[in-house]
């Protein structure tokens, strides 16, 4: 069934995701493109990049084309969104694949059921109000939702399940066979720290600065902040790390821990004591917020043998998690359920 379906995603990539996904659609057979039109230092090229103006041109005509709109992080073709019912008017089916800030509101980032995060800085979020107002929007005119761990979870699924609506958990996704770990063997070069941030509040760049710092005062170690540069150039110093410190505020890991994992890098983040039973059991990330993150850290530049553990786990992780080949096919799965339900 699903070879004949048309899939278009839009308007925009995020962290090399959207274009992975349509990659590995097309892998199956299924017709599948990606849309951004929102460009960065970061230079994916596996969608088609474009601007605001012209994708709202090729809207009357995606939407004679394709079966299904795959829109990410809250954005649609048009800023007011008359396209959503212009599609559904159409009989095509929408789904909503929420990335983070577009639903992470500060309110729910700090305090929600069964948990407190001190630490959360979701000042880089949209506004609570206007969060409220585009979930009410979507949970009643989508087909279905999509968000990329149980974090995410738990500040949308209200408001689809009152619209009787799904909401599914889709692993972020890497190409493992593109990306072959570079183990860290002998050397007699201090450990090589890496931490990534394109938001640096919202990842608490200070914390990990500070407790670097702490840390240079009693024992050599090098550190690396990455910023401003492709994906591809990045990718090429995270193979150099011996240590990875994604985000230490949000309570998951992202796609830096993802990238890490796989490159088989130990990986620092925190994760929130009440997400970690939502995630495999084989896990190997170290958790550290702001309070332990100079302990932790200490324990990993000092433990080697911890780091190669760790490194070698994570990669393990990724391929049994995150693989591409296998979450594209928890993806079809969503839109076989989407295309056989017709979006009620």
């Amino acid at each position: 069934m699903l070879p004949t379906m048309k899939v278009i995603h839009a308007p925009l990539e995020i962290a090399g995701q959207v274009g992975l996904i349509c990659e590995f659609l097309r892998k199956l057979g299924i017709h599948s493109v990606g849309y951004n039109y929102y460009q960065t230092y970061l230079d994916y090229r596996k969608i088609i990049n474009t601007d605001s103006f012209e994708l709202a041109k090729i809207l009357d005509a995606a939407i004679q084309e394709y079966d299904l709109f795959h829109f990410h992080n809250s954005y649609t073709f048009l800023e007011d969104r008359r396209d959503i019912e212009m599609i559904t008017d159409a009989g095509k089916n929408i789904i909503i694949h929420h990335r983070g800030n577009d639903v992470r509101s500060r309110a729910l980032a700090f305090k929600g059921k069964g948990y407190v995060n001190p630490y959360v800085n979701a000042e880089c979020s949209l506004p609570d109000d206007e969060i409220d107002r585009n979930l009410r929007y979507f949970a009643k005119h989508a087909s279905a939702a999509i968000v990329q761990d149980y974090e995410l979870y738990g500040y949308v699924i209200d408001y689809y399940a009152k619209e009787g609506k799904p909401v599914y958990v889709l692993p972020r996704l890497i190409d493992v066979s593109a990306v072959q770990p570079a183990f860290k063997g002998s050397s007699h070069e201090p450990p090589l720290v890496v931490h990534a941030p394109t938001q640096r509040d919202f990842k608490g760049t200070a914390w990990i600065e500070e407790a670097v710092s702490r840390l240079r005062k009693e024992m050599p170690i090098r550190f690396r902040l990455v910023e401003g540069m492709s994906h591809a150039e990045a990718l090429q110093l995270y193979r150099e790390a011996d240590i990875v410190i994604d985000q230490v505020l949000c309570g998951a890991y992202g796609n830096l821990s993802v990238e890490a994992m796989a490159l088989g890098k130990p990986v620092i983040c925190y994760i929130r004591e009440d997400l970690v039973s939502r995630y495999p059991l084989d896990l190997p990330v170290v958790s550290a917020n702001p309070d332990n993150l100079y302990d932790m850290l200490k324990m990993l530049v000092k433990d080697k043998e911890m780091r190669e553990v760790r490194a070698r786990l994570g990669r393990a992780y990724v391929e049994r998690h995150h693989s591409a080949s296998v979450v594209i096919q928890s993806l079809v799965k969503i839109y076989e359920g989407v295309w056989r339900n017709g979006g009620k």
